[in-house]
């Protein structure tokens, strides 16, 4: 957490100040999410989330993009460093037995294509630190459109990658780990991980204030899916729902 905390002030001293100095535009809210308790799906747990989606000027704080500079802008292009945060797991329950993972922050960088408001598509690559080592990446593309009433619906489609170590912390058992923990063993390769499709909808509830509610399918592929602890004490196809209050901000 330390060297997560490092490298998150590192990049905010590196943003020009004209940047950080410009107002927030946005919503900032906190809720609650029923999600699995690790990508193996071994069980689902209730748990409070902030919900983010800010900018100021150049740069963006999301839920789902974490911290992102456009460094670079031209014609609904964008692209620049990003950090990020991937949380670990505990390896109790069904995973008695596993080694635990720990939260990770994730630092590289994105590019976005996003002509209007309401669409976008998107990829980012980076590298997990204060954890295993690996590589993470997405590819995805989100729409948005109006419903009535000052409702608004968003449809996300992302693909989540991970390469052989970031795999192998999640989804693989080695020997030791089998038998302390009956899973049988199992080696995990890189590749496409997940595929997520989510919709999403925000009630207006005052000028300021909303509702943000979404619901998520995520599909495990690959070697997550053929995982030893998915096929045991898992589930290939997982689902999360969330909602939280969030203030806009101007």
């Amino acid at each position: 957490m330390v060297r997560i905390t490092v490298v998150l002030f590192a990049a905010l001293t590196c943003l020009p100040a004209q940047v950080m100095a410009e107002g927030i535009t946005g919503e900032a809210g906190l809720g609650l999410s029923y999600q699995p308790h690790d990508p193996t799906g071994s069980r689902n747990e209730t748990r409070p989330v902030p919900y983010l989606d800010l900018d100021w000027g150049d740069v963006s704080l999301s839920t789902d993009d974490g911290l992102t500079w456009s460094a670079l802008k031209a014609n609904g292009f964008s692209a620049g460093p990003f950090l990020n945060y991937l949380p670990g797991r505990t390896a109790n329950g069904d995973l008695q037995g596993l080694h635990d993972v720990p939260d990770m922050g994730v630092v590289g960088g994105f590019v976005q294509y996003a002509p209007a408001d309401f669409w976008r598509v998107f990829a980012s690559i980076g590298e997990a630190i204060g954890g295993p080592d690996g590589v993470v990446g997405r590819l995805g593309g989100e729409i948005g459109y109006p419903l009535g009433g000052g409702v608004i619906g968003s449809s996300n489609l992302t693909a989540h990658f991970a390469d052989a170590q970031q795999n192998q912390a999640f989804f693989g058992v080695s020997a030791h780990a089998s038998q302390n923990s009956g899973i049988a063993r199992y080696n995990a390769s890189g590749g496409l991980q997940n595929v997520a499709l989510t919709q999403s909808f925000e009630f207006p509830l005052t000028p300021h204030w909303s509702l943000v509610t979404s619901a998520s399918w995520i599909h495990l592929t690959g070697s997550a899916a053929d995982s030893s602890i998915v096929k045991q004490v898992g589930n290939p196809d997982q689902g999360e729902v969330q909602a939280a209050v969030a203030y806009k901000f101007k």
